[in-house]
């Protein structure tokens, strides 16, 4: 069993920058990829973004790519995914996964756990 938590959502103009943070516990942290999906009101979900366990490989949605950055911590058992010149379009629940596959797979069936989600709004 993980246990994961998001934080880092909230309210930013169009143009700005979130970290957000995913805390991992329970099982070995170090042994998931982490992927991180979004949902928009009335939308399905969809990928963002995911790094492997290594933090040596990541993967990132077309519409993230030049924009967002994710990188992990181990020792701390945290990921985050950096944020930058966010749109309005980027509004949504995020939410972090984690799974064993050993590449960062962009589909939300791959991974067996996921956290709460943090809201992010980006105004216009």
């Amino acid at each position: 069993q993980v246990r994961l938590v998001e934080s880092g959502g909230g309210l930013v103009q169009a143009g700005g920058s979130l970290r957000l943070s995913c805390a991992a516990s329970g099982r070995t942290f170090s042994d998931y990829a982490i992927g991180w999906f979004r949902q928009a009101p009335g939308k399905e979900r969809e990928f963002v973004t995911a790094i492997t366990w290594s933090g040596g490989r990541s993967h990132d949605a077309d519409s993230v790519k030049g924009r967002f950055t994710i990188s992990r911590d181990n020792a701390k058992n945290m990921v985050y995914p950096q944020m930058n010149s966010l749109k309005p379009e980027d509004t949504a629940v995020y939410y972090c996964a984690a799974s064993l596959a050993p590449i960062p797979v962009p589909r939300s069936s791959a991974y067996a756990y996921w956290g709460q989600g943090t809201q992010v709004t980006v105004s216009s």
